[in-house]
């Protein structure tokens, strides 16, 4: 894993959000070890469906949850960051203690039946709503880690991703009017906030920022929406420790929308806890 549990800690409470309910292949990444990685990508279109533009979503996001744009080596990522979630893995952060997990096992034993995690389902449910690690250890890790070689488990992570948190909130931001960068803004948020209507998850803070400024579906301003969008993000983030480092906003979605640069276009470049990205 390219970053220390503590930076994992900081950076992964993620999509284990209490309130998430649960949770498409894109081109590979040419990723460096390094956090000053430079990656060579093409994307001319506004939406972040195009595969090119969601390739920059993942390494974003991976940028900031594992201090790499190698997105595709989380697939066997599992840890225990200890902020009352239980384990979190893979991809976008599944949690044992969230339900998230769960969801995603369910859907690899059905694709797989018999595969080397079906058996710990059970335990996931046990565990599901607290921190606790009964009837997994002491062999899950090395469980996901086998599982995540696996391209039907690697698919089913992709999926899930998609079905709970990318999917949701493109078409959110798509309805609310907004362009590439506004979308990655939405996905990054329910990323890390997830689903929901309380004040510190997506739709809470979705909600702090309209009573602030009209979205452009509204008639109002993108740039003014966005800046109200992240304001409110910011302010859910640092009520919570694991979240209270905001650079992910301040120097990277931040220094975007400043420059103007609504359809997410290249080259960019960001720090993420003051280490520089690049994607030309």
């Amino acid at each position: 894993m390219p970053t220390s549990s503590a930076a994992r800690a900081v950076t992964t409470a993620l999509a284990c959000s209490l309130l998430a309910l649960c949770t498409a292949a894109v081109p590979s990444a040419v990723a460096f070890a390094t956090p000053t990685a430079v990656h060579q990508v093409r994307a001319d279109e506004g939406d972040l469906n195009d595969p090119a533009k969601k390739e920059i979503a993942m390494e974003l996001v991976s940028s900031a949850e594992n201090s790499s744009l190698d997105w595709k080596a989380q697939y066997s990522y599992i840890e225990d960051i200890h902020d009352g979630r239980g384990y979190t893995a893979g991809i976008i952060g599944f949690c044992s203690g969230t339900g998230d997990m769960l969801e995603l096992v369910r859907s690899y034993a059905q694709r797989e039946p018999g595969n080397v995690l079906a058996r710990y389902l059970p335990a996931l449910e046990a565990v599901n709503g607290s921190d606790s690690h009964d009837g997994l250890d002491p062999t899950f890790k090395d469980d996901w880690a086998s599982a995540a070689g696996d391209p039907v488990f690697q698919q089913a992570q992709n999926d899930e991703r998609d079905r709970v948190y990318f999917d949701p909130s493109v078409s959110q931001a798509k309805q609310d009017g907004l362009g590439a960068l506004g979308q990655f803004i939405y996905y990054d948020a329910i990323v890390m906030h997830g689903p929901g209507n309380s004040g510190t998850s997506f739709g809470g803070i979705r909600k702090a920022a309209m009573a602030r400024a009209k979205t452009p579906a509204q008639g109002g301003s993108e740039v003014t929406y966005l800046n109200a969008f992240l304001d409110a993000r910011v302010a859910a983030m640092k009520t919570e420790e694991a979240h209270s480092d905001t650079s992910r906003v301040d120097t990277a979605q931040r220094v975007f929308l400043q420059n103007g640069n609504l359809d997410l276009n290249t080259p960019l470049s960001w720090k993420v806890y003051g280490e520089p990205y690049t994607i030309r």
